[in-house]
């Protein structure tokens, strides 16, 4: 938990663990991947929603080993930092340097840009700095280790003695995770007549330019977008496409990443998803989490939309959740870009939240390595910081683009690529972007209505949102204001009445018949109110997520079962669940008695006036862990009435 000034939250709130520390134990635990408990597989997984990741290009944040920095062939480095396609020396020393920086600033999760080998060579003047160029997914990139230091992941599996094991003990001293960058889809492009180049180990097993065992597709670029098949199967920007039929390759990239999940990774990162076919990922995912029940996946659909099939498609059965880009783009448009319908663009996209399994866990940013950066697009601070609340206290898992708390940015060309990705050079703990996102990071830990809750429209006009996260008894408010100074006649809070304190500003709010009465808005103004109830405690924990039932106002879903916490199939003991949107209900339910049980269960829908209309199938079994937190996402089956 960061150090929150005690009289922003409740002594009751500081009462409350840190639900990361529910899973720390499981992951520190976890089995050898030679013999995996079968309880652990098919009982435990990992929550994320409470995390605030913050994305790190590797080596444009910190120059922490000055001797690495030149690497092999040195070509490829710009000591003076003026070639911006080239390295310019951050590295993996930089990052652990910088752990408490980030820790002290309520950062839970760093994402890092591609940690293995690449190219030592230039395309169009550019090195692989970015780390999406492969040469050896089995190898770290020496750049960010130290000069000498053995990069075979192989060769140090037994010692771990390597700048990368160093990382990992240090985030996980700290209760924090890491989360690595992967690349599927493509190596490398040509360079001096070489391209696709791969490597096991230091081995060569395939080469795009004498593919025999047809590693790689050879269909040239993608020439119409909208094209599915050639998104799948063309290159993207002349890279290397590897062929997904062949299952040398499959065997290959999942034994790679494996070696990566067994050296401590937490989660991944799965770039450029739209450019293989589902059944890839369906495999790809379903092997990683056979191999780590616990590890958390998330991939890069571009410009993905709510309204887009495909892309909703692959959030719902891929395996992983996606990168919110819909939302991104409606943020930048509203604060960035300061669009006339203002935050009706941003509820829109809510409003179609309906449409994914899973939105709560949705990745939310406003801004990363590809596009420019917020600031290019609107300078003002204050839109910034809206823009930053926003994504803190809305649904979804927030994640921070290196260096926005500092103002970081470049307005060169549009501050497009590659002007979007500048060195760090400034390390100040006092921004209030620093203590907003370490203020707001400290509340999704404590209040389960912001990391897990439903989220309800109160008040929206071009200029001003609010809107409640609710879950159980623990209630958000949160106010928002993108315009002038502004009175709001009244706005329903759902706050108990009383007198209530902001945990930004410290002003205090009163409530009164659940709503604020003239309420001022100061220009660019923040309001942030909350209220933490009681936390479900138990041995295990199950998270319940119920998708694909369309219920009507007035009913509710319940849980039965043939254990004393769903009731013993007496459906007036059932446990309820809770309303998140139009597709999803959800539940924490505490487990005691039956913890270590094999349990049946199913859903029932509780309409007043007439019979419970219970799910047409057979039921449900599971073998609730021994203790700890567990993930049940379950689809409605089409019921009947009882």
């Amino acid at each position: 938990m960061v150090n929150t000034p005690p009289s922003l939250f409740s002594e009751e709130q500081y009462k409350v663990e840190d639900a990361s520390a529910e899973v720390s134990a499981i992951i520190e635990t976890t089995p050898s991947e030679t013999e995996i408990d079968l309880e652990f597989l098919f009982t435990r997984d990992i929550e994320f929603r409470q995390e605030t990741l913050y994305f790190i290009v590797v080596d444009r944040f910190y120059d922490g080993d000055l001797e690495n920095s030149t690497g092999a062939n040195a070509e490829l480095y710009d000591p003076t930092k003026q070639d911006w396609g080239k390295y310019w020396g951050g590295d993996l020393q930089g990052v652990i340097d910088k752990l408490d920086y980030l820790k002290d600033m309520g950062v839970t999760a760093i994402w890092l840009t591609p940690l293995f080998e690449q190219i030592e060579d230039l395309f169009v003047g550019n090195a692989a700095m970015h780390g999406y160029w492969t040469r050896d997914f089995k190898r770290i990139n020496p750049r960010f280790i130290a000069t000498g230091e053995e990069p075979s992941l192989n060769k140090t599996q037994e010692t771990r003695n390597t700048t990368f094991d160093k990382l990992i003990d240090e985030l996980h001293k700290r209760k924090m995770k890491l989360v690595l960058d992967i690349v599927c889809n493509h190596s490398s492009p040509d360079t001096s007549g070489r391209k696709g180049e791969l490597y096991d180990d230091g081995v060569k097993i395939a080469d795009f330019n004498d593919d025999k065992a047809h590693w790689y597709h050879h269909y040239g670029e993608v020439q119409d977008w909208e094209n599915e098949w050639q998104v799948q199967n063309c290159e993207l920007a002349g890279l290397a496409t590897f062929n997904e039929n062949n299952i040398e390759y499959r065997t290959y990239i999942k034994a790679a990443i494996k070696q990566w999940l067994d050296r401590g990774v937490d989660a991944l990162r799965v770039d450029t998803v739209k450019h293989m076919p589902i059944w890839f990922w369906q495999e790809f995912t379903g092997d990683m989490y056979n191999h780590k029940p616990d590890v958390f996946i998330f991939g890069e659909w571009i410009y993905n939309h709510p309204q887009d099939d495909r892309s909703v498609e692959f959030a719902n059965n891929s395996g992983m959740t996606i990168l919110d880009f819909a939302l991104c783009v409606a943020i930048r448009q509203a604060l960035g870009e300061s669009a006339e319908a203002g935050f009706h663009l941003i509820k829109d996209i809510f409003d179609l939240d309906y449409r994914y399994s899973g939105a709560t866990e949705l990745i939310t940013f406003i801004d990363n390595h590809d596009m420019s950066r917020f600031q290019s697009l609107n300078s003002d601070p204050a839109r910034l910081m809206l823009a930053t609340v926003l994504i803190l206290t809305s649904r979804g898992i927030p994640c921070i683009y290196y260096g926005t708390e500092q103002y970081l940015h470049d307005d060169t060309n549009g501050g497009n690529d590659p002007y979007n990705r500048p060195m760090m050079d400034k390390w100040d703990t006092d921004t209030e972007i620093y203590r907003y996102v370490r203020l707001l990071s400290g509340l999704r830990r404590l209040n389960p209505a912001v990391s897990m809750g439903s989220q309800w429209e109160k008040y929206i006009t071009p200029d001003v949102y609010c809107y409640v996260r609710r879950y159980r008894d623990s209630i958000c408010f949160v106010a928002l204001n993108r315009g002038g100074s502004a009175t709001i006649p009244e706005v329903a809070t759902d706050l108990p009445d009383g007198e209530h304190t902001c945990v930004m500003t410290r002003n205090k709010y009163e409530v009164k018949d659940g709503k604020i009465y003239d309420l001022q808005l100061e220009e660019h103004g923040v309001i942030v109110l909350s209220r933490v109830g009681e936390r479900v405690k138990g041995q295990t924990i199950v998270r319940a997520q119920l998708n694909g039932v369309r219920t009507q106002p007035g009913e509710s879903i319940v849980l039965i079962g043939d254990c004393p916490e769903l009731g013993n199939w007496d459906i007036a003991k059932a446990y309820p669940l809770e309303y998140i949107n139009e597709n999803t209900w959800f539940a924490e339910i505490p487990f005691d008695e039956s913890a270590g049980k094999l349990i049946s269960y199913k859903y029932a829908i509780l309409r007043e006036g007439t019979s419970p209309l219970r799910e047409n199938l057979m039921t449900r079994r599971w073998v609730i862990a021994k203790e700890g937190t567990v993930k049940w996402r379950d689809t409605w089956a089409s019921g009947r009435e009882s």
